[in-house]
């Protein structure tokens, strides 16, 4: 999971890349980031984001940018909005690297793109142009399409174009993402969401919210619709949950208490729709708490399983909101339940 502040180098190109604001600190909404480069490979060629509108500022240099067949010379201070789906490509107009911000919204998985792309670089596996692997390329690509591509020839004849490819490219160990330049790549056909946030409130009131799932449909709206438990939260305990959210679908799951360190550290299995774990750590802040959710799930429901290579970036979106309503319920509800 990408943070603020955190810094991203290519040692083939030269560029260097800074988060500025991330998923987990918009709730999904937006991803926000400061790129020193020159202009090259995918970017200065036709493309489109299917689901994203992308925003161009300068802030040292020159940009070029071609919007739905309109150019601009872009420099300092100066923006570019592209709404989704527009087609639109950057090109140089200066020898020397430009440093420019760029904001997608929402952000679906773009921080794990950017983080396997770098990673690569900086272990040496890349051309001379900073470019992976044909193999490599079309892995990812399988997987990010919806991030970022061509708008020629149509979507399905690229994805058909580039399967075999993909599939060939799996079966040499090729993957998507790597959790050693991610925490959100998980292994295949897993989920890994990490999310953090500040409630002010107590760490024991916070605690005391998340442990005892029944209280969910009172903090956690829209998305908990009903949750029963076998009884006090505690070690071992179980409880069942119905949930949705912004996607047409329910999820149903039991969860098991797997570990239970009041006021600091809960950890739960799951299984149902949804199989995995989750682990919440709570660390006391300046009379309030930092909240850190490590979420590993694998999709057992058959509509989500079967649409996931296509739609994974749409499902982490889906994620983002129903946190963001958990962000927005969580503290008030602590803050009434502390005295």
């Amino acid at each position: 999971m990408a943070r603020a502040g955190d810094v991203l180098e290519n040692p083939a190109t030269g560029d260097r890349l800074v988060f500025l604001r991330t998923a987990a600190e918009t709730g999904g909404e937006e991803l926000q980031y400061e790129l020193e480069f020159v202009p090259r490979g995918f970017a200065i060629r036709d493309h489109l984001h299917p689901r994203q509108a992308e925003c161009h500022e300068v802030l040292e240099g020159s940009l070029g940018i071609v919007v739905a067949g309109r150019e601009r010379r872009l420099g300092p201070g100066e923006v570019e909005d592209v709404p989704v789906g527009t087609r639109h490509r950057i090109f140089a107009t200066q020898e020397a690297p430009i440093r420019a911000r760029f904001a997608l919204r929402p952000a679906l998985e773009s921080e794990v793109l950017l983080e396997t792309l770098f990673g690569l670089a900086r272990d040496g596996k890349v051309d001379a142009k900073g470019n992976p692997s044909p193999l490599q390329l079309a892995v990812i690509f399988s997987e990010f399409a919806e991030l970022g591509r061509p708008p020629k020839p149509p979507p399905g004849v690229q994805k058909a174009m580039f399967a075999p490819f993909a599939a060939l490219g799996r079966a040499r160990g090729y993957r998507a993402s790597y959790p050693e330049y991610s925490e959100g790549a998980g292994r295949p056909g897993e989920y890994v969401f990490i999310d953090e946030w500040d409630v002010d409130a107590p760490p024991e009131a916070v605690f005391d919210a998340l442990a005892d799932a029944t209280t969910y449909p009172k903090w956690w709206r829209p998305v908990y619709i009903d949750t029963t438990s076998d009884g006090p939260p505690g070690l071992g305990r179980t409880s069942k949950q119905h949930f949705k959210g912004r996607l047409p679908y329910h999820l149903h799951t039991r969860s098991t208490i797997t570990r239970f360190e009041r006021p600091t550290v809960l950890g739960a299995d799951v299984e149902g729709d949804l199989r995995g774990r989750g682990l919440w750590t709570l660390t006391p802040l300046d009379g309030g708490t930092h909240v850190h959710f490590d979420w590993r799930v694998n999709a057992e429901k058959p509509i989500v399983r079967a649409l996931t290579p296509v739609l994974r970036p749409l499902f982490r979106w889906n994620h983002a909101w129903a946190i963001a309503r958990a962000q927005a319920g969580l503290e008030p509800y602590a803050r009434r339940h502390s005295a």
